[in-house]
């Protein structure tokens, strides 16, 4: 495994708000009476930027698996951590894809804050998403950071966007980021395709940074009720066992502590014992890694 080669100061992605623009208004074509899952998790973050019928399937969602507010927010420092420690291994270049709407501790602002010439794409399939991460990126305007509107199953149009050979070169190590979004993905789909496509595409020292839902650590129940409540949302829930997101990193080699229950990977700068993480952690129903292509 992939070791630490620095120390490093403040965790990053301890704290989070929200990029608005208060003029901002939906476009015309936007369904809004359909429960949208980036808007979900900006719900269960504490967000605004979501509607009547992303609240009820989040509170639907929660009423059956009350740990969710809590995995969103550990999810969301696993981003800030993971970024920072990519970025302190010496990759400049980051492919967010399925960013959902922007925070601060944003994946632009982690890694530009380590290594102010990182370069960040940001790739979403949601007009809701671009706009704010576009506003984001107004408001912090150092720094490379680029936002391309693409849907994560035709990978083949993500890596042959104009604006991601503008920003990436492909021929460099390359942080691959598929944060809590391939749960969104069906076999059927062709996941396990859409990832080793994008793996295949990276140079020797790139990264994959992955956070995945799984049924391991939730209770048959709450699993099986979360998985139907998504049944009407914009994309469906895939819940996978640790046998089902290993996979996903092909022969990258994982950086320690490997693929874990999503609040031990790095949860500080360094290591803490267990019973100094967030109450209720043992019910955060999702893995987490990170890997290096060799």
């Amino acid at each position: 495994m992939y070791e630490d080669s620095a120390a490093t100061g403040r965790s990053a992605g301890t704290e989070w708000d929200w990029a608005r623009a208060d003029d901002w208004q939906p476009p015309s074509e936007l369904d809004t009476g359909v429960p949208h899952t980036a808007r979900m998790y900006d719900y269960y973050l504490g967000g605004k930027d979501n509607f009547e019928a992303d609240r009820k399937a989040a509170q639907a969602a929660i009423s059956a698996y009350p740990a969710l507010p809590l995995l969103a927010r550990t999810n969301r420092q696993f981003l800030g951590r993971a970024v920072e420690f990519v970025a302190g291994r010496g990759v400049r270049q980051f492919v967010d894809i399925g960013t959902g709407i922007p925070a601060v501790g944003s994946t632009s602002e982690v890694a530009q804050r380590v290594a102010p010439d990182a370069r960040v794409v940001y790739v979403d399939n949601d007009p809701i998403v671009a706009t704010h991460a576009r506003a984001l990126l107004a408001s912090h305007p150092a720094g490379h950071t680029s936002v391309i509107e693409a849907d994560l199953r035709d990978p083949a149009a993500i890596l042959g966007h104009p604006e991601l050979a503008r920003a990436v070169d492909l021929s460099q190590p390359v942080a691959l980021m598929l944060v809590a979004v391939l749960h969104f993905i069906r076999d059927e789909d062709g996941a396990q395709r859409i990832v080793r496509t994008l793996r295949d595409a990276l140079a020797p020292g790139s990264a994959l940074i992955l956070s995945h839902g799984s049924p391991d650590f939730a209770s048959r129940e709450s699993a099986a009720e979360g998985t139907r409540i998504y049944r009407s949302a914009s994309a469906p829930l895939v819940l996978r066992p640790r046998s089902g997101v290993e996979p996903f990193f092909g022969d990258f080699e994982f950086a320690g502590p490997g693929l874990v229950q999503l609040p031990l990977w790095r949860p500080t700068a360094g290591h803490v014992p267990t019973s100094e993480l967030p109450e209720g952690w043992q019910d955060v129903s999702a893995y987490a890694g990170v890997a290096f292509k060799k």
